[in-house]
């Protein structure tokens, strides 16, 4: 029970439940058998011409009284359930006396059980003729303004019960989130994958940089980290004789906070056996373009007033040839030292100048990114920046490794994985080094090593971020609108 005191609404509505319990009424009943959905109704009874009345079914739903309006003896109101709004109708001389007691005492909020019959007014409205009303939920919070909603954004995301409540397009957002998530595992599971799950709380974390979070597991005395990437422990499948494998669910990265990142986000990574970053990339678009099919119903969508083409193949650019097109610099002439100065000419934070891959990555961050609108992918990054992925077959310097953007987000990652396990050690020695001044630097796992050693066969390897393929799906600005309960700072 909330320890605030009552505002006069509240204890309006607090007396009112005192009421109800005076009359021997349970203002919180165990059940209530509700046989209709709102959508049900609508769809089974839409022929009803105005003042038309079918009584042949007897009409039994619930949800949420959302508006009231009072006239004498009889009244209107809205009733919302999870599948829409529909109109009640009900005149308290025709309700039992228990009930008509129950309906003086009911506040928009309250959620209600309705028996009754189905009629259409002379404005043609589809209504339920209340026959039966009984109080299944007295609430004490009244709702926030119906037209006003909830202006303030705060309010929004740290109270999602009462966005949801006031705005059912949300609903709708989330209700094609959870579809999205169905549609990725469909497409998938279609192709021959089998679905595993990976440790969330890792003793060596790793597949990705990032912060990690950190925890203690007191019955073994050890450092623990929650699972930034699925990735070291889905190639050790992959060493374990399964070919097609992927896990979707929840990673967390020890991150800010901003319009396109959250620390807690959901993830689905698959890896295959005897394929490399060239078939992935195929396999990226096609699923991204068989996912909008099923949702949107076309691969042309709408992002933040933008005609977006997801339709396959999507542009295909060299992370050099983006800087090149976008920033006007051809850095194959350039030296690191005039690099870093370009970098730092558009705005780098770097304080010392870093390897020339790192120099690249963060060119191409500062110049290039903003710029990929329509699907592309960025491909061939440096070495440097990329300790599990397998040498560029062609290109010195360079991995076979690509990102594909779209609306100037990154909305996955890609390699043709490293399988060498001597150049696999080489190379995490080399991010072990480095830590001392990049603690996003991978960690050692000599255990992952031995695994590789046991002989991973050639492998592609993809990871999706959810959350930013359901933002352009829904046309959502920011990641909190796709994430139902985002991280937020606690209240004082």
């Amino acid at each position: 029970m909330s320890v605030e005191k009552d505002n006069p609404i509240k204890a309006e509505k607090r007396r009112k439940l005192n009421d109800l319990r005076k009359l021997g009424i349970n203002p919180y009943p165990h059940n209530f058998e509700k046989k209709h959905s709102v959508e049900y109704l609508k769809s089974k009874y839409s022929h009803l011409k105005a003042t038309e009345h079918d009584e042949a079914e007897k009409i039994q739903t619930a949800g949420r009284v959302m508006t009231v309006r009072l006239m004498g003896k009889a009244a209107f109101f809205n009733l919302q359930d999870q599948t829409g709004v529909i109109q009640v109708y009900l005149k308290t001389t025709e309700l039992e006396e228990k009930d008509a007691q129950v309906f003086d005492l009911i506040d928009l909020g309250d959620i209600v059980g309705v028996e009754g019959t189905m009629f259409s007014t002379k404005t043609g409205e589809l209504t339920i003729k209340a026959k039966s009303i009984k109080m299944l939920c007295k609430t004490l919070e009244p709702l926030p303004d119906k037209h006003a909603g909830l202006s303030d954004v705060e309010i929004k995301y740290r109270a999602r019960y009462l966005d949801l409540l006031q705005d059912p397009t949300h609903r709708k957002v989330f209700e094609v989130r959870t579809k999205v998530i169905q549609e990725i595992r469909n497409y998938l599971n279609s192709k021959g994958f089998l679905e595993v799950e990976t440790p969330i709380l890792q003793p060596i974390y790793g597949g990705a940089a990032a912060h990690p979070f950190i925890t203690h597991h007191r019955a073994l005395d050890m450092r623990l980290y929650l699972k930034i990437s699925p990735e070291l422990y889905l190639k050790r499948l992959i060493v374990g004789g399964f070919e097609k494998v992927y896990d979707m669910g929840k990673c967390f990265r020890n991150e800010g906070i901003d319009r396109s990142h959250n620390p807690e986000f959901s993830m689905v990574e698959w890896y295959e056996a005897y394929t490399d970053y060239q078939y992935q990339m195929k396999q990226f678009e096609d699923l991204v373009a068989h996912v909008a099919k099923k949702i949107c119903g076309t691969t042309k969508i709408k992002y933040q007033g933008v005609d977006i083409d997801l339709t396959p193949p999507w542009k295909r650019l060299t992370m050099v040839e983006a800087i090149k097109e976008y920033a006007k610099v051809d850095v194959e002439k350039l030296n690191d030292d005039e690099i870093f100065k370009n970098c730092k000419e558009n705005g780098s934070e770097l304080e010392k100048k870093v390897s020339r891959g790192e120099l690249l990555a963060e060119l191409f961050k500062l110049t290039a990114e903003k710029h990929l609108i329509q699907p592309t992918f960025i491909l061939d990054h440096p070495k440097e920046i990329c300790p599990l992925t397998k040498d560029h077959r062609t290109k010195k310097g360079l991995v076979e490794r690509f990102e594909p953007f779209i609306c100037g987000m990154e909305i996955g990652n890609s390699y043709t994985e490293l399988n060498d396990p001597e150049e696999q050690l080489a190379r995490l020695t080399e991010q072990e080094a480095k830590r001392k001044n990049d603690d996003e630097a991978h960690p050692m796992d000599e255990d992952f090593v031995r695994a590789i050693e046991v002989g991973m066969p050639p492998t592609g390897g993809v990871g999706l971020g959810i959350e930013r393929i359901v933002m352009l799906l829904t046309d959502q600005h920011s990641i909190r609108d796709i994430i139902l309960f985002p991280t937020m700072r606690p209240l004082k």
